[in-house]
């Protein structure tokens, strides 16, 4: 995909090859990484290995049902922010409130302008992920502005190099998450470029002494086995 490196990935859950083409192409067209899926099974695969900042899902799919599938996200701790937009050609009120109260984040009826609903991932996305949208991040003494690129702590401001940059906008969205070096990898590179993961500790490190470059202690947390976190 043509998206550019740390930009958000949207998974897609549609049946029908053309919905899944326009709404991947759209997507696509608003600077987003994107994943597809054309039934509950692969959705579900997919939420396990890409790790999706946010999930288009259709209601009515084979295998295993948006609504099982909403239902799977929201009961797991590795998955239960990430935002869920439900599509469904069901417009009764009964089937709006199970739709949310399985978890969706928002229900979307068929059929829906694509405007309409490019706006609504975007807004969804400025609460999950708050970087993208040039909110300011604060996490202790540590103050990012994504929007100016600025990042200060105790009021002076910090440098750094554009991947340490992205790597701290990670950490600070979700303090406290626990990220796997892969999963750095494909937020902070993308995985369109063939990285080592030894290439994370080494922009670990230097995130690490960007930090303390006038004192205070290391807010990055090594988890041995696991990854690192912010807290």
């Amino acid at each position: 995909m043509g998206a550019q490196t740390g930009q958000p990935l949207v998974l897609v859950v549609e049946d029908e090859r053309a919905q899944r083409e326009v709404l991947g192409y759209n997507l696509e067209a608003e600077g987003f990484r994107v994943a597809c899926a054309a039934d509950g099974e692969e959705a579900l695969l997919l939420v396990e290995e890409e790790q999706p900042d946010i999930i288009v899902l259709d209601w009515m799919l084979p295998t295993v049902s948006g609504i099982e599938i909403c239902r799977q996200i929201k009961t797991r701790p590795e998955t239960r922010s990430t935002p869920v937009i439900m599509l469904s050609a069901r417009s009764e009120e009964v089937d709006r409130v199970r739709g949310l109260e399985t978890g969706a984040d928002d229900y979307v009826v068929k059929p829906y302008s694509v405007l309409e609903l490019m706006a609504r991932v975007r807004a969804q996305l400025r609460r999950a992920r708050p970087s993208t949208a040039g909110i300011r991040l604060e996490f202790d003494d540590i103050v990012l502005d994504s929007e100016t690129h600025r990042v200060t702590r105790a009021g002076t401001e910090l440098k750094l190099g554009p991947t340490e940059f992205r790597l701290l906008s990670t950490f600070m969205e979700k303090p406290g998450r626990v990220w796997t070096r892969d999963q750095l990898l494909d937020r902070v590179w993308g995985r369109d470029i063939y990285v080592d993961t030894r290439t994370v500790d080494v922009h670990i490190g230097r995130l690490r002494k960007a930090l303390g470059q006038h004192g205070g202690s290391d807010p990055v947390r090594t988890v041995r086995g696991a990854g690192y976190a912010l807290g």
